[in-house]
């Protein structure tokens, strides 16, 4: 256990300060909630006013409804003096006792109460008038425009076909008509009752609203390197894990899903990797505060939109936490003046395993056997000639089972298919329903979800329950209110864990076929019933009888208060705790789980961690324009932010009864020893940015923030983050302005120094841990010094320099964003050595650097737009170049994690971080090269490994470099097509030069005789078939060769049909009968092909990545395209609804 006794007297007060938080979000909740109520439903009011102006009167009024009074000021002067006495009275019944023996008369239409003289009444007595029309833009008809009447909260919006029906209270009004991406136009009623508005839409480039940190820009104004996406475009592909629907969307953002499992793990990297042992993960903003609990406990269906903060001028606002990006993520609320609308989104989907890999059946596993048990007279001719081998004779052995696997003929009995016994045709389902509206002064949203994501393996799923709570209200002209609260609960059973040990995936492969599922008389077949074979459970054994579950609790609550100080500045403040309870508990029935014959223990486990995040923020903001020409607009703010986590650990085998699982562990009989272990960290901040235009032409960002942490060293526990940006908007100037052909051009450059400070908890302190000893049959407990601190330990720090270009042809029908970039990340945090004399053998320092350089390009056409029909494409790519610079005073080489038959994850200065080191196979050695094989002490039939240093011996020595896990290039085209109704989308992704370390090629070819085998293990070197890279059969327990050898590595180049959707929306007619204002129909094909060489299940994988929902972190951050037998990919047919009413 990590022991700070520091932190220790300090976690009651910080729990307090949490319970605070907690409380202070629940009141803004409740206040909120409050004004709901009272301007929505206060309906009556009490009035106690003698000789009052009528003025005055309405005022009253309008401060105790949700009414606001249209009229005429001379018309009101003109009343006399009036006396009201009214208690509890609705709104009419006060207003007859006002206007009694007065020349006034009022009208109420929704919230607005029109007042007007009663001779004007009687000059016209039919003053309301119902407006009708469409609104459309070039397409056609556009649904959900905001149709208002101009100084007054009478309003509606179109329905799906764009039409609108408003009642206003006479013919001489404005109407406004408002809708995103569109120029909003006044029109004037004058007299008319059909009012038809065709809408232009915006320049998209000009006008769309971007999230930066601690505010919102327009596009055109950034000047770092910022990528979007919105809801629209996240649900073409919906998924239960927001970072898979993220994929492919932006350059720069390579998500890779390496898993087919629910909730599998997904990795995300921004711009390469900048460290080497702390976290490269970026960092997650959910409206405005931190998310700790990563992508798949954010419900997709609730986002509105992410932005990706990628270059340092972007991210050096939230400084050591942005070295590896920042995503933005703002999720739904309700819309001003809005009517209450519900809204379902779902789809159910059917799974099914996208590949089988060739394995042994029956009778070629046998076949290799014999031919294995042949050759050993080669191989080990003295052993042969003593008769050692006698007693492992097949045909002796299967000759003893015969009735239990084999027939009299020695035929087996059994065939199994492991990959088909296993797996299964899974359905999933998915369901959102949303509640959303708003007034003039008040919005609100509920947002639940359900989601049921069954895997292709047996017994495999993730369950999500999910709600949301969403208010924001206009308290004051200058105060602005809201609050969010978010619940998340997660049950997941995997299939995949142990990471290749006797654990399904493996299994799937290795699980010999002539073992049947199940007996006759009920008892699984095991591995071990065959004599030779390698310990483990067959897998659909595995899917019944262990149980390894994640039960995520996350609840989270924001709230925040806007105040308009005066003209330009505004102050906001931000409260946001995130508490989450996961636990994992694990129980394996005593049918399972050993390596021996007889597994009759059972065992029972439960891991639980408590975590509790929260983060306070206060900032100023001011906005201001000088002359018209000159744009100010900064931030000035500060922050704090805490984390605590709390583990706890018991376990047990030989349980009393199966019955009792994970629910009592006092039922073992051999409990195991408890642990517990208590983190913490805080951090206080303060930041600054200064964004400033000349003219809309000259654009001009200096940004920056000052973080302390508790992390980090009594000498450096501050450090300063500084970027600064400069953007040339040229289609402004005078000799492009009225260009036809270029309608927007920018040139960005930038430079940033952002810092990294996941580095884990106590890393500068010494650490002490506690260590059993036994003395005279007494257990008894010890404190040892585990490691020595560092006092000066400081920031990873990464400093980036950006050159973009935006620019948009043809009224932006073609948009082109380019960026080059150039990270430089020193102070690694690495392994220093010490002095033996220390007692130690290494200590943290900042001592390595590592470069990231890479291009970004993405391009967005509208190839056809007509009436009927349009075609748009969005194409990305994104190019990476990673090296290692430096590795501390004398670059030794370093080895990473993990470590299999020998240590392969290589950083070496000059070369590619996460470089595959190992043997290279030149083939077989072959029967005229039998001389120069003995010199080596092989046979024809062995591997020929490569001599590199020609020494006349294989040793270490003769390693290479063959290959590395991340890619030159990667990203998507994706093509949308509509004809009248109908739609029809194809998403494509792509990826080239990394390749795959496939180790399954160790215990899957380069042995046999203990465990089935690829079908590759057929084309072994026979004296018949001498041109190949795989040696001649033997069993495994003779003498066989295995390393890191180049046939392990495969190339990692793919094109996959990521999806293919084809829809259809409903018109006016149909929807009009069924009472829905939307009402769209799909289809869709979730990973519908991949191209590629490699050998496995998918090109997109690692094993060595963990998982969050089990707590589990990476080997180490460059691990990805490592596998060691992986949770097979599926093929998903999928049938949804959108609907709204």
């Amino acid at each position: 256990m990590n022991f700070n006794s520091k932190a220790m007297p300090l976690a009651w007060s910080k729990l307090s300060k949490v319970l605070l938080v907690m409380k202070l979000t629940a009141i803004l909740i409740i206040a909120a909630l409050m004004n709901v109520s009272a301007k929505t439903f206060s309906q009556t009011v009490s009035i106690h006013q003698k000789n009052a102006s009528v003025e005055r009167v309405l005022r009253l009024i309008e401060k105790q409804t949700g009414y606001h009074f249209m009229y005429n000021k001379q018309d009101v002067a003109a009343s006399g003096n009036i006396s009201v006495n009214v208690e509890q009275a609705t709104v009419s019944q006060a207003l007859d006792q006002a206007f009694k023996d007065q020349p006034l008369t009022y009208k109420i239409f929704q919230e607005t109460i029109v007042v007007k003289r009663k001779d004007a009444e009687a000059t016209n007595q039919v003053n309301a008038i119902d407006v009708t029309g469409t609104v459309s833009d070039a397409k056609g008809p556009i649904p959900g425009v905001n149709v208002k009447l101009k100084g007054t909260t009478i309003g509606t919006t179109t329905d799906a076909t764009g039409k609108y029906r408003l009642n206003v209270p006479d013919a001489n009004g404005t109407l406004i008509f408002s809708f995103l991406g569109y120029t909003t136009q006044e029109i004037a009623i004058a007299n008319r009752t059909v009012i038809n508005v065709t809408l232009a839409e915006e320049q998209k480039s000009l006008n769309e609203v971007v999230v930066v940190g601690y505010g919102t820009q327009r596009r055109v104004d950034v000047t770092g390197s910022v990528g979007s996406v919105n809801a629209k475009t996240l649900q073409e592909r919906p998924q239960t894990n927001l970072e898979q629907e993220l994929a492919g969307r932006i350059a720069g953002v390579n998500v890779s899903t390496n898993s087919g499992e629910p909730g599998g793990n997904t990795r995300v990297r921004i711009r390469g990797y900048s460290s080497i042992n702390t976290s490269t993960d970026p960092l997650y903003v959910v409206d405005g505060i931190i998310w700790t609990e990563g992508g798949n406990a954010i419900n997709p269906n609730d986002v509105a939109t992410i932005d990706v903060l990628k270059d340092a001028s972007s991210t050096a606002i939230y400084g050591t936490r942005g070295a590896n990006g920042v995503i933005l993520i703002t999720t739904k609320r309700g819309a001003k003046n809005r009517p209450s609308t519900v809204s379902y989104d779902g789809y159910v989907s059917v799974s099914n395993m996208a590949k089988k890999l060739d394995v042994l059946n029956a009778k070629e596993f046998l076949a290799i056997e014999d031919k294995g048990y042949a050759n050993i007279q080669k191989y080990d001719p003295q052993g042969w000639a003593k008769g050692n081998y006698a007693d492992k004779d097949p045909k002796k052995i299967r000759t003893a089972l015969i009735g239990k696997l084999f027939d009299a003929n020695l035929n087996p009995l059994y065939d199994v298919d492991w990959q088909d016994a296993t797996t299964r045709t899974a359905v999933s389902q998915n369901h959102n329903v949303s509640v959303t509206g708003g007034s003039e002064n008040i919005n609100y949203g509920l947002f639940l979800n359900y989601a049921d994501d069954q895997g292709i393996i047996l017994n495999s799923y993730l369950k999500r329950y999910n709600a949301r709570l969403t208010v924001d209200n206009q308290v004051k002209p200058w105060l602005k209110i809201g609050a969010t609260l978010n619940y998340n609960a997660q049950d997941q059973r995997s299939a995949s864990y142990g990471q290749g040990g006797n654990n399904i995936p493996r299994m799937l492969v290795e699980m010999i076929p002539i073992i049947p599922i199940r007996y006759p008389d009920g008892s699984y077949g095991k591995r071990t019933d065959y004599p030779n074979m390698e310990g483990g459970d067959n897998p659909v054994a595995q899917a019944n009888e262990i149980q390894e579950l994640a039960r995520i609790r996350v609840f989270s609550g924001n709230g925040y208060a806007n105040i308009n100080l005066f003209k330009g500045l505004e102050f906001r403040s931000v409260l946001g705790v995130t508490t989450a309870g996961n636990y994992i508990p694990r129980f394996a029935s005593g049918l399972v789980g050993g390596a021996t014959a007889d597994q009759k223990y059972s065992s029972a486990s439960i891991d639980e961690y408590n975590r509790t995040f929260w983060q306070w923020q206060n900032y100023f903001t001011y906005n201001t324009t000088i002359n018209k020409i000159h744009t100010i607009n900064a931030v000035l703010g500060t922050e704090r932010q805490n984390f605590q986590q709390l583990q706890v650990y018991g376990s047990t085998r030989g349980l009393a009864d199966n019955y009792y699982q994970y629910y009592n562990l006092g039922s073992g009989a051999t409990p195991g020893i408890p642990s517990s272990n208590f983190t913490a960290w805080q951090m206080q901040s303060y930041y600054g940015r200064l964004n400033y235009t000349l003219s809309d032409k000259y654009l001009f960002t200096v940004t920056g923030r000052v973080d302390g942490s508790s992390r980090f060293g009594q000498n450096s526990k501050y450090g300063f983050f500084p970027s600064a940006a400069f953007a040339w908007r040229m289609s402004q100037e005078d000799f492009l302005k009225d260009n036809k052909t270029i309608s927007d051009l920018k040139l960005r450059l930038s430079y940033g120094l952002t810092g990294n400070s996941e580095i884990g908890q106590y890393r500068s302190l010494a650490n002490i841990n506690t260590t059993n000893y036994v003395f005279g049959g007494t257990q008894a407990i010890g404190t040892t010094l585990t490691s020595i601190g560092n006092p000066s330990l400081q920031w990873e720090k990464t400093a980036e320099y950006n050159l973009g270009v935006s620019f948009g042809l043809f009224n932006n029908r073609v948009t082109i964003d380019a960026d080059a970039y150039l990270k430089k990340t020193q102070a690694l945090l690495l392994n220093a050595p010490l002095p033996e004399t220390s007692g130690f053998t290494s200590v943290f320092k900042n001592i390595g650097k590592l470069q990231n350089k890479g291009i970004e390009l993405s391009i967005n056409t509208q190839n056809i737009k007509s009436n009927d029909f349009t075609w748009n494409t969005t194409f990305n790519i994104s190019f990476l170049k990673n090296k290692v610079l430096a590795l501390g005073e004398s670059n030794d080489d370093i080895f990473l994690d993990p470590v299999f038959l020998s240590q392969f994850n290589l950083m070496r200065v000059g070369l590619p971080a996460g470089s595959f080191y190992g043997y290279k196979v030149l083939g077989t050695w072959g029967t005229s090269e039998a001389a120069k094989a003995a010199s080596y002490g092989l046979l024809p039939g062995d591997l020929k490994i490569q001599d590199t240093n020609n020494d006349g011996k294989v040793t270490s020595a003769d390693k290479v470099v063959l290959g590395k896990s991340i890619p030159d290039g990667y990203g998507s085209l994706i093509n949308n097509f509509s004809y009248k109704n109908i739609d029809l989308g194809i998403d494509l992704q792509f990826n080239y030069g990394n390749q795959i370390m496939n180790l399954t090629k160790h215990s899957g070819e380069d042995r046999t005789g203990q465990a089935n085998s690829y079908a590759t293990v057929l084309n072994a070197w026979t004296p018949e078939n001498q041109n190949t890279n795989i040696a001649e059969t033997r069993p495994a327990y003779v003498r066989y060769q295995t390393e890191i050898y180049s046939t392990k590595v495969e190339s990692g180049n793919f094109i996959r049909g990521r999806a293919v959707t084809l829809g259809y929306t409903f018109g006016k007619s149909v929807l009009d009968k069924i009472k829905l204002t939307r009402l769209r129909v799909y289809a869709q094909a979730q990973n519908l092909f991949v191209i590629t060489k490699y050998s496995g299940y998918d090109p997109e994988v690692s094993t060595y990545n963990g998982n969050a929902n089990f707590n589990q972190g990476p080997s180490s951050n460059f691990t990805q395209n490592i596998q060691f037998y992986d949770y097979p990919k599926p093929r998903t047919f999928l049938l949804g609804v959108n609907a709204s009413f």
